[in-house]
């Protein structure tokens, strides 16, 4: 008998995840909710229409076992990528400073026509930035192995 997958199913192997539909979005949303990255960390290669950005993420699915063994909570470097990219905007943020680093609160779609649309990506401190895509394919690729969180806590939000 099969059943859902579960956070704790990919506990010690680096998360590589695909989302094609705005639902599976929402489950990539979630993984990198409370991801740090340097603005210096950003691409958009508009030959190949991707745009990447290296992310410290909060290890999400790690949490529950970290409470339970009492040890340190966990962040990993990502590649959060998305293909298919026409254009590019941002706003609420310099992106020239080159010492400033973002905290990534949520990625979502907005549907346009023919399956294209809007991948935002929303910033703590009420920054974004809109990639218009010709179609939904995001990519979370875990990089590094685990290290201990710096700060030592948990992301919390009131």
């Amino acid at each position: 008998m099969t059943g859902d997958a579960r956070f704790e199913d990919g506990a010690e192997r680096p998360l590589r995840l695909m989302a094609v539909t705005a639902e599976d979005l929402q489950v990539l949303s979630a993984l990198v909710q409370d991801a740090v990255m340097p603005v210096t960390e950003m691409r958009w290669d508009r030959a190949r229409r991707r745009f990447a950005v290296l992310v410290n993420r909060f290890r999400w699915e790690d949490r529950a076992a970290a409470d339970r063994m009492g040890r340190p909570y966990e962040r990993v470097q990502a590649v959060l990528s998305v293909e298919d990219v026409q254009q590019v905007a941002s706003q609420g943020f310099d992106r020239g400073d080159r010492d400033l680093v973002l905290s990534l609160l949520s990625v979502s779609f907005e549907p346009g026509t023919d399956g294209g649309g809007r991948v935002v990506l929303t910033l703590a401190g009420d920054g974004a930035i809109a990639l218009d895509v010709e179609c939904l394919e995001v990519t979370l690729n875990d990089v590094t192995r685990p290290y201990t969180a710096p700060s030592g806590k948990a992301p919390q939000h009131p």
